[in-house]
């Protein structure tokens, strides 16, 4: 059973801030900061080059870490300086050309639907958006229907919007994109750490994540994971002499393995964090941190719903841990503030269109205040945050 005592005292942060944020970037557990002040003071005494050998063996297992976190194989993992770097890397591999059709849902990320767009000037490729069910996830039908389509070569989406939203079908998804032929790319940042995970049971080809959100690990940090058979074929969009080497004066082999994806110069100690936020995360079990999350997103839902003036603005059958609302006659970023500046400090973010501009401008929404939960807060945070939202409600 989780011992949320032991969580909290694991969190130093916890004493000074209800910290509703997990969702931007969770609050770091001792184990995590204590492995990169360890690394940054060995640095200091030995230097960075001599420290990083001396990890040598520690830098492995970080790999062995993620492998186990997502039920991969430790070469099939890359480390990189964050998740947008990650999904860069394997998205501008991939051999897309004129004409090929790339399959995204309405919850889509700006920083990934960006590069759809420049691929669509630089190269002609198609975007077509699948549509929602009823319940706000993505249409299994209309996949499949879109699927069908001679061109169609990738089905990439993340497994929640960063403005919440629906925690999506992956495991089916992933069985529709292969039994058609298709490239899944998986968008992991707000899942992992959050919900457990297995890429072989989601069947995506390609995902990414990021350490500082719901995964509890250092910022800057970030990695991918490209299926074996895959990665063979694939050549990054850059190289340098850690993804490659030089075999004469006229040519180069690639790595083997994911690491290709990587380049030489890395934040040791950011690197070893994030290796300690997984394994402190396995060592609680994805099961019981997913349960409590879950429980603790509905409680505040609950409690928002007797708010006068509140509207919640979270869809899906499967709801995560970030909860996202509205006050009417308020904008959210006016309560964000005033939240902040309370003797508790309550920690929440702002969600708004220019991130999932799909999915908020098809629901009339600009921006919403996103409260996202971790399995280390408690009810009396959420207490404390409904109590908040009730004050300034009452005086808008």
């Amino acid at each position: 059973m989780l011992n949320v005592e032991q969580l909290r005292a694991d969190t130093p942060g916890t004493a000074d801030v209800v910290h509703l944020n997990n969702a931007g970037a969770s609050l770091m557990p001792n184990v995590v900061i204590d492995t990169v002040m360890a690394h940054l003071q060995c640095e200091t005494r030995i230097g960075g080059y001599e420290a990083a050998a001396a990890a040598d063996a520690r830098l492995e297992d970080v790999y062995a870490s993620i492998a186990r976190l997502i039920g991969a194989m430790p070469d099939e993992i890359a480390v990189v300086e964050n998740a947008t770097r990650a999904w860069d890397m394997v998205f501008y591999s991939l051999p897309l050309k004129l004409g090929d059709i790339v399959l995204t849902s309405t919850t889509e990320y700006a920083g990934n639907f960006i590069p759809y767009l420049q691929l669509k000037r630089r190269l002609g490729i198609e975007i077509v958006v699948v549509e929602n069910d009823p319940g706000g996830q993505i249409c299994m039908d209309d996949l499949r229907r879109k699927l069908q389509h001679p061109r169609a070569k990738l089905v990439t989406l993340p497994v929640i919007g960063t403005n919440g939203g629906p925690v999506q079908p992956v495991e089916a998804i992933g069985k529709e994109a292969r039994q058609a032929g298709a490239w899944f790319l998986l968008d992991a940042c707000q899942g992992i750490g959050q919900l457990p995970l297995d890429v072989q049971k989601i069947g995506c080809h390609a995902l990414t994540a990021t350490s500082r959100k719901y995964l509890r690990g250092p910022r800057g940090m970030g990695f991918l994971y490209v299926e074996r058979d895959l990665c063979s074929q694939l050549e990054p969009a850059f190289l340098d002499l850690h993804a490659a080497h030089l075999r004469g004066p006229d040519s180069f082999e690639l790595r083997n393995g994911a690491r290709r994806f990587e380049n030489w110069e890395c934040n040791i100690a950011a690197k070893l964090g994030m290796g300690a936020a997984v394994e402190y995360a396995l060592s609680i079990g994805m099961d019981a941190i997913w349960t409590r999350i879950q429980m603790l997103a509905h409680a505040l839902r609950a409690q928002l719903r007797d708010v006068d003036g509140v509207r919640l603005q979270d869809v899906g059958a499967i709801q995560s841990g970030i909860v996202t609302f509205t006050c009417d006659g308020i904008d959210p970023d006016d309560i964000k503030r005033k939240l902040a500046s309370l003797p508790e400090r309550i920690n929440v973010s702002c969600s708004t269109d220019t991130s999932t501009m799909l999915d908020m401008r098809a629901r009339g929404l600009k921006s919403v205040v996103r409260a996202s939960v971790h399995a280390y807060n408690v009810q009396d945070e959420i207490d404390a945050l409904v109590y908040a939202i009730n004050e300034i409600s009452l005086r808008r």
